[in-house]
């Protein structure tokens, strides 16, 4: 009978919930770091490197993403991220930042 007790007070001990400390939590972003707004005369041009460099300059975004037709992509949402949707020509269709 004491092992029952026993083994049932390490069970529930076993579920008490534990503050972890040492980490804080995420901040959440206040604001985009990468503006799609500023690109909208791009739209239906040729997609290039040189447009690359420039879509990135004016957006302020760190890192840019080409998304052709069918292609598959990660769901993670970054802020510094500029997502160029193209058509199946190479023309620019529209802009995202996630």
């Amino acid at each position: 009978m004491k092992i029952v007790l026993v083994v049932a007070l390490l069970a529930s001990a076993a579920c008490t919930p534990v503050e972890m400390r040492g980490e804080a939590p995420a901040a959440a972003p206040t604001q985009s770091a990468c503006n799609a707004d500023s690109l909208g005369d791009l739209v239906g041009k040729r997609a290039s490197d040189a447009r690359a460099d420039v879509m990135q300059t004016r957006s302020g975004a760190r890192t840019l993403r080409w998304i052709a037709p069918n292609t598959a992509t990660t769901k993670d949402f970054r802020v510094d991220r500029l997502n160029v949707y193209v058509d199946a020509k190479g023309r620019i269709e529209r802009f995202t930042c996630a």
